[in-house]
C-alpha cells in the first residue's frame, strides 16, 4: 500500500473542500482499502467522511424515504419502515457480505464499489478498466461474469443495493462545491465500459454522494430480493433478483424485475415484467417470467450455468414477494 495523507471531516463543506488533487472519499473503506492493499488504487489523500453525522439516517417523508449515504447496511436492513414498505431493500442490504461488514459498510459505498473481476483487482494485470486495451475475462476465467448486455467488459455490477433501488426507481443526490446539488436516477448512475472504460459511475472527482431518495410505493405493493452464490452465505452473487409487484387482489397490475450479476450494469427485464403484468401470480406465470428474462442472453465460455440459474432465482423471488413461497434456504446471505 502506498503512503497517503488523510483528512478527517465532520461537515459536507469540509469534505468537499478537500476533494482536489487526486483525493478520494473514504467512508466505511471496505472496498477502497481492498483496492489500495492490492495496489490497484494509490490515492495521495483520503477524505474521511465517516464522522459527518448529517449524511447518516433514514428519514420518512410524505413522499417516501430519504436515506443518508453514510447509513450502514445493517441500519437499513433493521429499520422497521424499510422492512414494512421496502422489503426488497431490506433483503438486499441484509444479504450483502457478513454481519460485521454490514455494520461498517455504507449505502453509498455499496452503490459506488468497483467491479469484483479478478483481472481488474490484481496489480499483475493491466486490463481495459485500468487504461489498457485488453479485457482478459472475455476469453479467460469468466465463470462469474456477465451473460447479457456486455461489450468491451463483462464484469458484473457488484452492488446488491443497486438491484433493489432500481426496482424502487430511486434517485441519488450528488453534491459539489462548485456546481451545488444534482439528482441522478439510479438507472443513470453507472457508466458502461463502452462510454468510458476507466469510469464506473457519473460521480465526478469533486462530488460527494449525500443521499438516496425513494418514492413511496403504490398501495398493494409487495417486494423481495434474493441472492445466489457458490456458498449459501457471505458470498458474492452469481445470480440475484429483485422483484416489485403492484397487486390488485390476486392480479399483478405492474411488475418490476431487476438483476445484478447478469450484466455489467444492474438491469430491468421488460420481457419478464410483461410476462407478469395483468396476470395472477402463479408458479406457472412466475416460471414464464424467469424464462422471459433470459431473452438475448449470450453466455461466455464458462458461465452458461447462469442461463439456467437466473430463471430459478427470478421465479422463486416472485413467489416470495407475492407471499406464496418462503425465503429460499439455498439463497446466499
Amino acid at each position: 500500500m502506498n503512503n497517503f495523507a488523510i483528512a478527517n471531516c465532520t461537515t459536507v463543506d469540509g469534505a468537499l473542500s478537500q476533494l482536489k488533487d487526486g483525493a478520494v472519499v473514504k467512508a466505511g473503506g471496505v472496498d477502497l482499502l481492498d483496492r489500495m492493499k492490492n495496489g490497484v488504487d494509490q490515492p495521495s489523500k483520503l477524505v474521511n467522511i465517516r464522522n459527518i453525522s448529517g449524511l447518516r439516517g433514514i428519514h420518512e417523508t410524505n413522499d417516501g424515504l430519504i436515506i443518508g449515504a453514510l447509513t450502514t447496511l445493517s441500519e437499513i436492513e433493521e429499520h422497521p419502515v424499510v422492512r414494512r414498505q421496502y422489503q426488497i431493500l431490506a433483503d438486499a442490504c441484509g444479504s450483502a457480505a457478513t454481519p460485521h461488514i454490514r455494520n461498517m459498510a455504507t449505502l453509498g459505498g455499496n452503490l459506488l464499489q468497483r467491479i469484483q473481476c479478478w483481472y481488474y483487482r490484481s496489480a499483475d494485470f493491466a486490463c481495459l478498466r485500468r487504461g489498457k486495451d485488453i479485457c482478459f475475462a472475455l476469453n479467460g476465467l469468466n465463470q462469474y461474469h456477465a451473460i447479457m448486455d456486455y461489450g468491451m467488459c463483462p464484469a458484473v455490477a457488484p452492488s446488491s443495493a443497486a438491484v433493489a433501488l432500481l426496482g424502487l426507481n430511486a434517485s441519488i443526490e450528488l453534491t459539489s462545491a462548485k456546481k451545488g446539488n444534482r439528482t441522478v436516477p439510479i438507472d443513470k448512475l453507472y457508466v458502461p465500459a463502452e462510454a468510458d472504460p476507466e469510469k464506473f459511475t457519473v460521480v465526478e472527482p469533486d462530488e460527494l454522494m449525500t443521499s438516496v431518495t425513494i418514492l413511496k410505493p403504490a398501495s398493494g405493493t409487495r417486494s423481495a430480493y434474493q441472492k445466489y452464490g457458490e456458498k449459501e452465505s457471505f458470498d458474492w452473487a452469481i445470480a440475484d433478483a429483485g422483484i416489485v409487484l403492484e397487486m390488485d387482489g390476486n392480479t399483478c397490475k405492474r411488475a418490476v424485475v431487476t438483476m445484478g450479476a447478469a450484466s455489467p450494469i444492474v438491469r430491468r427485464s421488460p420481457q419478464a415484467e410483461a410476462a407478469l403484468a395483468g396476470k395472477p401470480i402463479t408458479e406457472a406465470n412466475a416460471r414464464a417470467a424467469g424464462k422471459a428474462a433470459m431473452e438475448g442472453a449470450q453466455p461466455l465460455s464458462m458461465n452458461a450455468y447462469k442461463v439456467d440459474l437466473f430463471p430459478i432465482a427470478i421465479y422463486r423471488t416472485i413467489l416470495l414477494a407475492a407471499g406464496q413461497m418462503d425465503r429460499d434456504p439455498s439463497a446466499a446471505g
